[in-house]
């Protein structure tokens, strides 16, 4: 864990080395899951938790300090998973790879489910804001050096301004599920990826990199 996530989770009021205790605090964790899912982070307490995984509330709070300490817990080496996928732009077909990326990346999403409570959270916690931001710019910026590599080689459209494509690119991957929320229809991860890739390169270049050996 670094430094920046012990900041964000805290430290644990007990860390069970017995089985049967790890066991009771995977299923707070999992009750925790459950109940921030289906009701929301604020209408989500520590009793309902604690009842919902069948142990006493006094339980919950050997274990966790309170509920946005478990909520951490269970972000815990997964918020790269819930951040936007780095395109590739020097292989051969970067629009079927970016296709092949946003539905893993939304597969993975919605396995995990926590990013339905994330937004509610953010609101009211500016560390964890704060934190999302940050890895925001990274991945900005690796976009945008992973563009000027491409540009470098002659690729792109040649006016293009790199900085402002990069944050283009990551609120369209960002926003994808979104739509699809509120449209109620699947997302076409390969229009997506067209989209994209006609703002980065011009078509006859695109078929050029389709035809490389």
């Amino acid at each position: 864990m670094s430094d920046r996530d012990d900041q964000l989770i805290g430290e644990f009021p007990f860390i069970p080395k017995q089985e049967r205790a790890q066991q009771k605090r995977m299923a707070l964790l999992e009750s925790g899951r459950t109940l921030f899912i289906s009701k929301g982070y604020e209408q989500t307490t520590a009793k309902e938790i604690a009842a919902y995984a069948g142990v006493a509330t006094g339980t919950f709070y050997r274990y966790f300090s309170d509920k946005r300490q478990l909520l951490m817990s269970l972000l815990e080496d997964k918020l790269d998973n819930l951040l936007p996928p780095e395109p590739s732009w020097v292989s051969r077909d970067p629009e079927s790879l970016l296709a092949a990326l946003l539905q893993a990346h939304y597969q993975r999403l919605n396995e995990l489910e926590l990013h339905r409570v994330l937004p509610e959270l953010m609101l009211k916690d500016p560390e964890l804001a704060e934190f999302l931001q940050e890895a925001r710019k990274k991945i900005h910026a690796r976009i945008l050096i992973g563009l000027q590599q491409a540009k470098e080689k002659g690729l792109t459209w040649k006016d293009l301004d790199l900085n402002t494509v990069s944050w283009a690119i990551l609120v369209l991957v960002e926003n994808s599920q979104v739509n699809e929320n509120q449209c109620g229809s699947c997302t076409d991860y390969q229009e997506i990826s067209k989209v994209i890739c006609r703002m980065v390169f011009p078509p006859e270049v695109l078929e050029q990199m389709r035809s490389m050996d």
